[in-house]
């Protein structure tokens, strides 16, 4: 399921991960033709499949799908289960592309029935009719209340813009909300999509889009007061709306997904809806968040390729086991050769005192060419991939390790387990690895 597409006209857009009792539950939104359906308002059904163990994985029919004629798109949402039920929350865009909020209901979680009346919700006054979707619905343990959180915009908003929020419903029945002052107003210039709220080992964390970049933020209680981390980032920029359910063994498993191009063969813009991502998140000591590849979901791989070093460059040598590159004044690069295109490499990196810059150049060709360079910056902690950048990458000036996957066009970059980079690059081939 590690980058998969339906295939055809069809595209992977927002997934919705949800677990209970063992089964890992991914609904996604079925994309056909990159948001151009129904003319232009998406036209989006949610899929499903199913999973206990990341590997085998079940294919469901359509979990929500367009059944009326005002229905434009069924919008991303989420699922929660409580007391024998399972509730699917989601937004619907009518043909005029006003939004509002509707519920499906299933007793096994695959089989859900639309409930009346529809809307369950509208924005109401001082919200954007345009703006209010993505529903995530969940319980606060201190009070059991239920809360539902939803992208919003509030329309008289002081700055210009500015007014994007996440609107809070709140309930005690299920049956009747009731309206509370914003539960979000970060202040972006787009309005915070398809948040995920969870609490994991002592923290309580939230996550929502801007621009489809996700990003999150931590408190000690489930409302809040929320804190902005340092790198408040999950991954890149293309791993596009990442949102995240539990998995057996206290896990937490995010799936996000990644654009295709708009021309096969240059660097057109990625357009919306594309393949699945998936990540494991990781928790360190202070409760920020890192992620790294599941190991279930790495690609199946032969034995080790027997593979030549040769220096061309300055010192550039192969010693025993490692390579070892010193340019005190300049450059220096070395190149193994003959690397296909769906590989994956393994390796540690041991920066000598006061490293500047190092990396690798990936896809090359000629002598040193082409290719896509992965570069370190130690003293800027900044990695960065062709022409992605993630920052404030800690360690770099210590040992670390590194995996990266080729993958058709998906070249994904994971550093020392915790923080990771993807990008799509179809445009060159070269069979050459540059260090």
């Amino acid at each position: 399921m590690q980058y998969f597409r339906p295939g055809g006209i069809y595209f992977v857009g927002d997934a919705m991960p949800f677990f209970h009792d063992g089964v890992f539950h991914l609904f996604y939104l079925l994309d056909e033709e990159h948001h151009k359906a129904k003319n232009g308002l998406g036209g989006h059904q949610w899929a499903h499949a199913t999973t206990t163990d990341l590997v085998h994985w079940t294919h469901h029919p359509l979990a929500l799908a367009i059944t009326k004629p005002d229905e434009g798109s069924i919008c991303t949402g989420s699922v929660f289960f409580h007391a024998g039920q399972y509730y699917a929350w989601y937004a619907t865009r009518t043909l005029e592309r006003a939004q509002h909020l509707s519920l499906a209901v299933s007793a096994d979680g695959i089989n859900f029935c639309k409930t009346e009346p529809n809307p369950v919700a509208m924005p109401g006054s001082g919200y954007s009719p345009y703006h209010f979707r993505d529903p995530f619905m969940f319980q606060d343990p201190t009070t059991a209340l239920f809360h539902l959180l939803i992208t919003a915009e509030l329309v008289d908003y002081p700055l210009t813009k500015r007014g994007g929020c996440l609107a809070h419903l709140v309930s005690d029945d299920l049956q009747t909300w009731r309206r509370e002052e914003p539960f979000l107003l970060p202040g972006f210039d787009k309005e915070p999509e398809c948040p995920d709220l969870f609490f994991w080992n002592g923290w309580y964390y939230l996550l929502f889009g801007n621009g489809l970049v996700t990003h999150y933020r931590m408190a000690r209680q489930p409302l809040g007061p929320w804190l902005r981390p340092a790198i408040d980032r999950l991954d890149g920029n293309l791993a596009c709306v990442m949102k995240t359910a539990a998995f057996t063994g206290n896990r937490r498993i995010g799936v996000a997904w990644i654009g295709t191009r708009e021309h096969d063969k240059d660097e057109g813009r990625l357009q919306w809806g594309g393949q699945l991502v998936f990540r494991e998140l990781v928790q360190f000591s202070d409760g920020t968040l890192g992620s790294c590849f599941p190991p279930e979901l790495l690609p199946n791989a032969g034995a080790p390729l027997p593979l030549k070093f040769a220096g061309l460059l300055g010192h550039a040598e192969l010693a025993e086991d490692a390579i070892v590159l010193n340019a005190p004044q300049g450059l220096a690069v070395g190149m193994l050769p003959e690397i296909p295109q769906n590989v994956r490499l393994t390796l540690q990196i041991n920066p000598s005192e006061n490293a500047a810059q190092f990396g690798l150049r990936l896809r090359g060709y000629g002598q040193f060419e082409g290719g896509y360079e992965l570069s370190f910056y130690p003293a800027e902690r900044l990695v960065k991939l062709h022409n992605e950048v993630i920052y404030g990458v800690a360690g770099l000036d210590q040992p670390f390790t590194l995996e990266i996957i080729l993958a058709v066009d998906i070249i994904v970059v994971n550093i020392d387990k915790r923080r990771c980079l993807i990008i799509r690059c179809p445009e060159q081939h070269g069979e050459q690895l540059f260090f």
